[in-house]
Formats: structure tokens, sequence, C-alpha cells
């Protein structure tokens, strides 16, 4: 007989910041889902410090993941956009689905058009969604382009606890993506600005919790499924 119990997500963090939005987010979206938190806050400074991903910090990201599959998840999630490439090699290795940050939040603004524009917190994470945007739109036949403004200072307030002051310098930096066909708020700490910001443009404002959790739920119902 099949395990019809809710699935197990696991949700691996590299900053505090980023849990609490996607809690929400399940919260609304998929509250059968039962998720587990595995945290290495260390993650992201030694990032910033070394300035690549590192053959040590590509280790880490798999090992959290293989040790994830063998507490029972039926689906991964990484919710720091900084470690894209490290996924993908985590991808191969582990046999349960596997999302990054934002691949699901850039394949719904792919359905929005082609002029796509996105604010980010945390300039290292920049240079790979830009790769992993662009790979995904020339995988679609599509001539798609993302344009970027990263505003640091945001991801400062927000680890000092200044939420108001984050939310509101991403929603002053809004105006500026007015002509594009959708709007990207970068990182999963970065959504909790999606109504504020969205008050500021006329254009959809997409975030990656939303996206990356729908598409959870899907990818772990077609794993279930009988062939």
């Amino acid at each position: 007989m099949s395990d019809r119990s809710p699935p197990r997500i696991a949700l691996i963090h590299a900053v505090t910041v980023a849990m609490q939005p996607v809690i929400d987010a399940f919260a609304t979206l998929w509250p059968e889902a039962r998720i587990q938190h595995l945290l290495d806050d260390a993650l992201s400074p030694d990032r910033e410090a070394d300035g690549e991903l590192t053959a040590a910090m590509r280790a880490r990201i798999l090992e959290l993941a293989r040790y994830a599959q063998a507490s029972g998840a039926k689906g991964i999630l990484y919710t720091c956009s900084a470690f894209g490439p490290a996924i993908d090699a985590a991808k191969v290795a582990i046999s349960v689905p596997i999302l990054k940050p934002n691949e699901a939040m850039f394949a719904e603004a792919l359905t929005k058009g082609d002029r796509i524009g996105m604010l980010a917190t945390f300039s290292p994470s920049v240079a790979s969604m830009d790769e992993e945007f662009n790979a995904m739109a020339r995988a679609a036949g599509r001539q798609a382009s993302l344009t970027t403004r990263c505003i640091p200072e945001a991801m400062h307030a927000l680890r000092q606890g200044r939420a108001d002051l984050h939310n509101q310098l991403l929603a002053d930096a809004a105006p500026q993506f007015a002509d594009c066909d959708a709007l990207l708020l970068a990182h999963f700490s970065t959504s909790r600005a999606q109504e504020l910001v969205a008050g500021r443009v006329r254009v959809p404002v997409l975030t990656s919790p939303g996206s990356a959790v729908l598409a959870m739920r899907s990818l772990t119902r077609d794993a279930a499924a009988p062939d």
C-alpha cells in the first residue's frame, strides 16, 4: 500500500532571514506539506568572504541534500540564491526532486514577457542568477533579458531587524522597472516586500517562495504518481 501521508519537504537555508517567508508561503499555498528546516548560517558569510563557490562549499551543499534525503525528505528546496551551480551538482547526485531558489520564479517570469526586472540585496548571488535566467531563456528559445539592481543596504537593514526599511528601499527602487513585463524579488528574504513593491508598479511582482512552493508541490506529486 502506498504512503498517503503528506510529503516531507526539506528546506535548506543559508540565512535565517529566508526562513519566515517560505514558512508563510507553505502555510498559504501547501499547508499539508511537512516541512523540515536545515540551516547552515555560516554558508552565506563564507560565500561572501571566498568570493566564489569553492570545492569545500560545493561539498557542504551536497552533504546537506544527502542528509535531507536520508531523513526521509521527498523534495528539497534550497532557499539561498548564491549557490546555483552547487545545487545543480546536488540534483545529479540525489534521487528526490530538488529546486534551486529561483528556477520556478524564472520559469513563471518567462510566461509574462521578455523584459524582466529584478531587485536583489545580496551581490554574490547576482552573477549566478543572471546565468541561470539566461540559460533558461535560451533553452526555451526566448530572447528574454534580465535587468538587475542590487541594493545591499536593504539586506543590511533586514539583518538589523529593520524590515520596514528593507521593504521601503526595495519599493523606492521599483519604479525604474515600470516598463518591464514582470518584476522579480530575487531572494526568499526579499519576498516580504512584495506588497509594498507591487504598490509602486503596475507589472506583476513575483517572489521566489510562492513560485517554488507551487512547483515543488507539482514535482513531488509527479514523483509519487504511479507509472
